[in-house]
């Protein structure tokens, strides 16, 4: 086994030097198993001189109705084509620090719905404008202005419109607006138990069910991060999985779920939520969990500290790395997708 793992890393290494020294022959590594399997794009979504296009990311991705992609980095939202360009970007201080996003088709067009943590609000905006429409912080409301943090974490849009926002790296309360924007309710404490939230980080509409209900990361709860079912009205539902490392967010599309883990790979769960696939493992624990890992030391189909991720409508992933340099992946279903 020790050979092995030394032949594993001597192997990574070497793919590693060659995109230090610009090489173009980096070749697509295989990962996954059965219908979950793929292949990684090398060099997707750097500029043409081999550079990142983003700069450091702290965020989430997501893909518009005509398969473009958008990431959200700290100095703002880029958004990609299929092909890996940049063909339009949001920057400056309306788009910073946007650390997890959803989208989603209105009567009006497409908008984004992000959590700023840094930047303490949740904002809504037009994808293909930028104009943005809506800005949430705490409510008056509420009762809770005055006595804790915003510094929100997730996002998510249920069928009628209504907003959740987690507010994750503070109180780990989840607010509940309605399409406007008006406050509805929050719910969810900080904690360790069964019914509370040791870091609310990531959320989406688990749409896999019927009615639909909210999948929370509890991302550091002990002894290891786990998923959880809340309703719409805030009532705790299930623990769905645990044991996940450090789950920081969830996309669904059609019976699966991708979960970014922050310790260097990303899950695939089925409807049962058994875990079907584990993508980019590192095995470096050095190099797991690590935002400064510059770009001349990734390795490809090595994974430093997976935070966002999306599926295409071809079950193509895009996954972000919590990277100083600012790192975006596009992994290729190497199985047809059957959605």
């Amino acid at each position: 086994m020790k050979r092995f793992l030394l032949g594993l890393l001597v192997a990574l290494s070497l793919n590693a030097v060659d995109r230090v020294n610009g090489e173009d022959d980096v070749a697509p590594v295989r990962m996954g198993c059965g219908i979950m399997t793929f292949d990684t794009v090398p060099g997707w979504g750097l500029r043409p001189d081999g550079n990142s296009a983003i700069g450091s990311t702290h965020g989430g991705v997501v893909v518009d109705k005509a398969g473009n992609i958008y990431t959200s980095a700290k100095e703002g939202v880029f958004v990609f084509s299929p092909d890996g360009k940049v063909v339009q970007s949001y920057l400056g201080k309306a788009y910073s620090n946007i650390h997890d996003m959803e989208i989603r088709e209105e009567e009006s067009g497409e908008f984004i719905y992000g959590a700023r943590n840094a930047d303490a609000e949740g904002i809504k905006f037009n994808a293909h404008s930028g104009e943005i429409v809506l800005h949430l912080g705490v409510p008056e409301e509420s009762g809770l202005k005055d006595s804790i943090k915003f510094n929100p974490t997730a996002i998510t849009v249920a069928g009628n419109g209504d907003i959740f926002l987690s507010n994750g790296y503070a109180s780990n309360h989840i607010f509940k607006y309605d399409k406007t924007g008006k406050y509805l309710m929050h719910f969810g404490t900080k904690g360790n138990g069964m019914k509370e939230f040791n870091t609310a980080h990531g959320m989406t509409l688990d749409t896999r069910y019927e009615p639909p209900r909210l999948l929370i990361c509890d991302r550091n709860h002990e002894p290891k991060g786990r998923l959880l079912h809340y309703s719409l009205n805030g009532e705790f539902m299930d623990e769905v999985i645990t044991g996940l490392g450090m789950p920081t967010s969830v996309a669904i599309q059609g019976d699966y779920v991708s979960v970014p883990d922050l310790l260097g790979r990303l899950v695939i769960l089925d409807k049962s939520n058994t875990i079907m696939a584990v993508l980019g493992f590192n095995p470096d624990p050095a190099k797991g969990r690590n935002f400064n890992v510059p770009q001349d030391q990734w390795v490809e189909g090595i994974f430093s500290g997976t935070h966002g991720s999306y599926w295409d409508a071809d079950g193509n992933l895009y996954v972000q790395d919590w990277n100083v340099a600012g790192r975006i992946m596009k992994l290729v279903r190497a199985v047809p997708s059957s959605n």
